[in-house]
């Protein structure tokens, strides 16, 4: 079997990550568990798998535990709707409305509250591309910033917990005005649930059906899915978060999860439950350039148009950003069809590489993708927010110190 250092990694380096988790979160209890897994040049370099599972059973975490993977299940979901693309069944420039024709004339909000709105004509048409890059003028609920989120959260749109189906959720989402018009302005949002829709209507097949047999099933994510079966119940991780006085609580029990039963709607911006081994899969895909193991997935050149920076004049995320909550604070990132990347490294004040490419989730779960080093990380835990610490910045300096060889 290699070693870390067959790759240009440093053994000794490796375990710091371990240690540091260990005594930083896991032991003050700050967090649950924690499961990294960190691949470079073909191999899998270095696993940690710290914690509890549950806490409160005393279940501890295992390599093929399964996480709620919130928000990354965006990037899947920007994939399966690129492979559409890619078959020319759907333009990046196509106007949204060509496709859901109730939206064409979406306002933008001026005044009012739900029932009452008053808003005026977009400037520009909402296009794909919009919903891609969260320029689409949609919200979140949770981000209670305007009359907008609040219709949002009164509707119960954030896709997640949302009821009646996917059809459902789109015609109530189009009877609640824009946060902005479309291009000019960054916000985060349910744009990705609207692209599982896209993609359900485009492809004449349920969403969660298209991402089986043209994602999963090829990749062998074989633990990935809307929810958690009975035959996998007892993987199951629980979901803690922080309450008011900062303390770490329970928030979703495993016994009784709402994940235990198939949703009515599939979210394709935050619905997927995976386990580190099958998110890796699909990071090893990416890195591999769109293919792993025979299966082509998307070109390579999909891939690089995906992870190049699409928000408008090549401004970065916070120059554009109207969004309290965000994965990406940090200046020198923008943002490209379904990832956040490095277009300045130094603004970053981050050891990646130029090019990198993320994204992470609500419960503090996290990626990247370092094509320049050929490096892949994969990130689990169940802490909700997931800006309650910087561990994800921590875990980026830490992998990097062990490199004992750069490509950069």
């Amino acid at each position: 079997m290699s070693t870390p250092e067959a790759v240009g990694l440093s053994s000794d380096r490796l375990k710091r990550i371990d240690a540091f988790i260990q005594e930083q979160y896991i032991a003050p209890g700050k967090l649950p568990c924690a499961l990294v897994q960190v691949w470079r040049r073909g191999q899998l370099a270095h696993t940690a798998i710290l914690g509890s599972a549950d806490k409160e059973r005393g279940l501890p975490l295992k390599a093929d535990s399964l996480f709620r993977i919130y928000s990354m299940t965006k990037p899947i979901t920007s994939i399966a709707f690129m492979m559409l693309v890619e078959e020319g069944k759907v333009a990046l420039d196509d106007p949204v409305h060509r496709y859901i024709p109730a939206w064409k004339n979406l306002g933008v909000f001026q005044a009012g509250v739900a029932g009452a709105f008053q808003t005026k004509p977009v400037s520009e048409p909402m296009r794909i591309v919009d919903l891609l890059r969260h320029t689409a003028g949609l919200t979140y609920g949770f981000q209670q910033r305007s009359n907008v989120d609040a219709a949002y959260r009164k509707l119960k749109l954030d896709g997640v917990d949302s009821d009646g189906g996917l059809n459902d959720f789109i015609g109530t989402l189009g009877t609640v005005p824009l946060e902005f018009s479309p291009g000019e302005a960054w916000n985060y949002s349910v744009a990705t649930d609207v692209l599982g829709y896209l993609v359900q209507l485009i492809s004449g097949q349920p969403f969660e059906t298209f991402l089986k047999e043209r994602i999963f099933d090829p990749l062998k994510m074989v633990d990935t899915g809307f929810f958690v079966p009975e035959s996998q119940k007892d993987r199951f991780t629980a979901c803690y978060t922080l309450n008011a006085k900062g303390e770490v609580v329970l928030q979703d029990d495993p016994e009784t999860s709402r994940y235990l039963t198939d949703p009515s709607v599939k979210s394709g911006g935050g619905g997927l439950v995976s386990t580190a081994d099958d998110y890796m899969r699909f990071c090893r895909m990416l890195l591999n350039g769109g293919e792993l193991d025979g299966a082509r997935i998307v070109s390579p050149k999909t891939l690089k148009l995906m992870t190049t920076n699409h928000l408008p004049g090549g401004k970065e995320l916070t120059e554009m950003s109207q969004s309290l909550f965000s994965e990406a604070v940090f200046e020198g990132l923008g943002f490209g069809l379904g990832f956040a990347m490095t277009v300045d490294q130094a603004r970053t004040r981050n050891l990646g590489s130029l090019g990198e490419y993320f994204w992470g989730g609500m419960a503090s779960t996290a990626f990247w993708i370092d094509p320049v080093e050929d490096l892949a990380v994969v990130f689990m835990t169940q802490l909700i927010p997931s800006s309650a610490y910087p561990i994800r910045r921590e875990l980026r300096t830490l992998v990097y110190a062990a490199f004992t060889e750069s490509a950069a």
